[in-house]
């Protein structure tokens, strides 16, 4: 079975690479702290302390074989791809919601830097997916749990 392809901007990357070195070195160290501080109180098996260390420190190298795998399968845009007339993923759009007036811009990126908090969609959302390709002016439809929501592609950055 062939690994996924990751796609991330240089900032998505260097983020990745930041919070891998971190887990590996400070949060490891951390965690190996508290489990020997834990077996020093004596029996282990009644103590929760102990077993709480244990489960952050399978969650934190769970997470550090996941950014490992992300980042031997990360595919790094430059910029947008494409023609730079169509939405690609790099592009930030400014979307108008047809039904309601509301103005939004996003970043398309890969979904493993997607946070839409900071508006940066994944191109594997609805939204991302519906907006790639089109250009100004275009008209997209997107289904949703409530129905469709119409928007209009009003600008695309670079």
């Amino acid at each position: 079975m062939s690994d996924k392809e990751v796609i991330l901007t240089p900032e998505g990357l260097h983020n990745l690479e930041r919070e891998l070195e971190y887990l590996r070195t400070t949060k490891r160290r951390e965690i190996a702290s508290r489990i020997k501080q834990a077996i020093e109180f004596g029996d282990i098996s009644d103590n929760s302390e102990y077993e709480d260390a244990k489960n952050e420190q399978a969650f934190v190298e769970g997470r550090i074989a996941q950014l490992e795998k992300m980042l031997r399968n990360a595919k790094i845009i430059e910029g947008p791809d494409g023609d730079g007339d169509a939405v690609s993923v790099g592009s930030t759009v400014v979307l108008k919601d047809l039904s309601h007036g509301d103005v939004e811009q996003y970043m398309i990126v890969g979904s493993a830097e997607a946070n839409p908090s900071k508006k940066r969609i994944s191109n594997e959302s609805p939204v991302g997916r519906a907006v790639l390709g089109k250009t100004v002016g275009s008209i997209v439809e997107v289904i949703v749990p409530v129905g469709t929501i119409r928007y209009e592609v009003v600008q695309i950055a670079r």
